[in-house]
């Protein structure tokens, strides 16, 4: 059987992520994503209306016209976890093809959030629910498998198309926790498994993202230990204290929920995304909060909190904003510019429970809300954090447990590839050979 893998988005950046796997005549495609910093850069940009070559031109999303040059048809559109650079683009592209979009409960729910936003195209194509540790059959000589990992979202997995000639497994994105805030450890011994049963790991297709790091990742449980131990050091503080965090991040928001009650706080999710991340979650029963806890996503409703927090006191509050990445929109950055009635005083605390990802625009805007942040006297708690991505142990590990015959790195640039073809080529795989560095718009003929 003829496996053709096209490497589409996402291999040039980190964003818009999007793979094509043709094996014999059915073609899976894994992820549609969209590259934010394409359009933050761009003030008051609405994506959801749209034309999706406008963002292709633009470099938001992937650029699909590749899979023309596949011989075969589309039986699954697979996202791997409903972070937007995984889902983004579905609600553009998704209609091109004549089949169903295969993924787990949550984030299958927020997949259908992002079509129901959508203004300019009608995606009709089957939503179907699958956990992790269930199959599907694709066509009539493969299946499709989704194996359990841990990432900065819940309801994450690693898809792996099992074919007559070995499995391909589409390893974004993930980190090694074997202690997870939420859910369910890294399934390592199911992908021991596929690495050792039948023609094993044809293909291994890897998130490159901390690839230059070297160590270990550390757990959820590492970072909700930190974040602990910053909010009871704020305990005794009667002045403003404000949190922001990955609005996708549920065992963050959850963690913070919780220690804003244990030092006599009141709780508040501020922002769009916050709201729907965390009331999906909770509506799909995928986190238990609190009944009574406040989400507020429409300008006005954000505007009516930050009154109430005011007129009652911020120091009985905790707002856990967006803005993470100094968003130009989101609720921190609005604060920072004093463009809400929330009133930073000399001293209040801002924690930053995120990381800034590894990408100029967001290091650029992140830079100038913490500068603006800093110029009303705010006092910065920087890097609260662990990130959902493997580092260069964790790549010895998979390789390790999936013992692949051939290799190719994605979500990065060259650069970001580099760290990756050193690691992989120390365990004996040869670039040209059997270690495959591409970019998008390419295809690579395993079999």
């Amino acid at each position: 059987m003829e496996i053709e893998i096209a490497t589409i988005g996402g291999y040039e950046e980190v964003g818009r992520q999007m793979t094509a796997v043709r094996a014999g005549d059915d073609v899976v495609v894994f992820d549609m994503g969209l590259n934010l910093s394409k359009v933050l850069i761009h003030d008051n940009l609405r994506v959801e209306g749209m034309h999706s070559l406008d963002l292709i031109d633009m470099g938001a999303i992937p650029d699909d016209r590749v899979m023309s040059e596949l011989d075969g048809t589309v039986k699954a559109i697979v996202p791997t976890h409903g972070h937007l650079d995984h889902i983004g683009a579905i609600s553009k592209l998704a209609h091109r093809y004549d089949a169903p979009i295969v993924a787990t409960p949550f984030t299958l729910a927020l997949v259908e959030e992002e079509i129901d936003d959508e203004n300019k195209f009608h995606v009709q194509n089957d939503l179907v629910e699958m956990e992790a540790g269930e199959t599907m059959s694709i066509g009539e000589r493969c299946e499709l498998e989704f194996v359990n990992v841990t990432h900065s979202i819940i309801d994450a997995i690693n898809p792996v198309l099992h074919t007559p000639e070995g499995a391909v497994v589409y390893g974004l994105d993930k980190r090694m926790d074997h202690t997870p805030v939420i859910g369910d450890p890294i399934d390592m011994k199911r992908f021991r498994e596929i690495g050792r049963e039948g023609e094993g790991v044809l293909c291994y297709i890897e998130d490159c993202t901390n690839a230059n790091r070297k160590g270990r990742t550390p757990s959820e449980a590492v970072a909700r230990e930190q974040l602990h131990d910053v909010m009871r050091s704020l305990e005794d503080y009667d002045g403003g204290i404000v949190a922001t965090t990955f609005s996708s991040h549920i065992a963050r928001v959850s963690s913070l929920v919780e220690f804003a009650d244990e030092i006599g706080r009141e709780p508040v999710l501020l922002g769009r995304s916050m709201e729907q991340y965390s009331g999906t979650a909770d509506r799909i029963g995928a986190v238990d909060l609190p009944d009574d806890l406040g989400m507020y996503g429409h300008r006005k409703s954000v505007d009516r909190a930050f009154e109430r927090i005011m007129s009652e006191g911020k120091e009985n509050f905790l707002p856990v904003v967006t803005g993470h990445q100094g968003e130009p929109r989101a609720m921190l950055t609005r604060m920072g510019r004093g463009e809400t009635t929330y009133e930073l005083d000399e001293g209040d605390k801002v924690v930053f429970s995120a990381g800034v990802i590894p990408e100029p625009t967001n290091e650029g805007q992140r830079y100038q809300s913490e500068t603006l942040l800093r110029m009303q006297g705010a006092r910065i708690y920087d890097d609260v954090h662990v990130s959902g991505h493997l580092r260069q142990e964790g790549h010895y590990e998979m390789l390790d447990a999936l013992q692949p015959q051939h290799v190719i790195p994605a979500h990065q640039d060259m650069k970001g590839f580099s760290g990756y073809v050193d690691l992989a080529s120390s365990q004996g795989y040869e670039l040209g050979r059997d270690l495959h560095v591409t970019q998008n718009g390419n295809t690579i003929q395993i079999v």
